[in-house]
């Protein structure tokens, strides 16, 4: 399966580190943190990637190129003159997608097994999937209330007692769902999950394993302290 990796945003919250630098680029252990995804990627599996790319993507281009280094087969998706937001991004790329495609955060490193997303997408015939992690607050804030299979409620500002999960950082979606997403304008992906939602067409899948990010500080931190264990897992 293929999957798409979002590294188009500013990274402001790691500002004056990505100042001169795309996020997906800042170099732990001597490399990109994008290229332990892409290892990662690999490692699960899969072997076509198309990264989204915005913000000082020439680097990310320069560096990874068509992905024959690792293995992989990678394209490139451009924002352009202005950013699209997560679900513009993928609007974008709609030209280089399968029918059906895993989608990851560019800041977002996932310890677990990618195919027992895919083999329980595939048991059920909805539109999307969100994996979750029952964080119970204590990474961050969590955002998601979970009813059998089904995300029931989602929100990146409303947040209720039900809520003990957090989007985990790994979704499927069929193509289908592009139709709802306007064109060349900036959108949201949780505005995607919300429609999902409401049309019951958004499967959760719980995940164990914690996961990791490099959005702030605090979790660049946790990352560069924990990454050698990780990867060699």
């Amino acid at each position: 399966m293929q999957i798409v990796i979002l590294c188009g945003g500013l990274a402001t919250r790691l500002y004056p580190l990505t100042k001169k630098i795309p996020k997906a680029m800042i170099r732990i252990g001597g490399k990109p943190f994008l290229e332990y995804q892409i290892e990662l990627v690999k490692k699960n599996g899969i072997f076509d990637v198309v990264l989204c790319v915005g913000y000082k993507g020439n680097q990310i281009e320069k560096y990874f190129g068509n992905g024959k280094k690792w293995g992989l087969r990678i394209k490139y998706s451009k924002d352009g003159k202005k950013l699209l937001g997560t679900g513009g991004a993928l609007k974008k790329a709609e030209p280089l997608l399968e029918d059906t495609f895993l989608v990851m955060w560019g800041d977002s490193y996932l310890p677990f097994n990618f195919q027992k997303v895919i083999e329980f997408f595939k048991k059920h015939n909805k539109l999307g999937l969100m994996t979750v992690y029952k964080n119970e607050n204590k990474i961050e804030p969590s955002n998601v209330e979970i009813e059998r299979n089904l995300v029931k409620a989602y929100s990146k500002k409303k947040r209720t007692r039900k809520m003990q999960y957090i989007d985990y950082g790994l979704s499927i979606f069929k193509k289908d769902v592009l139709k709802y997403i306007p064109k060349n304008k900036f959108y949201d992906l949780s505005k995607l999950n919300q429609l999902l939602i409401r049309k019951k067409q958004l499967l959760a899948l719980p995940v164990r394993k914690r996961f990791y990010q490099i959005g702030n500080f605090k979790g660049l931190e946790e990352f560069n302290k924990e990454y050698k264990k990780l990867v060699n897992n």
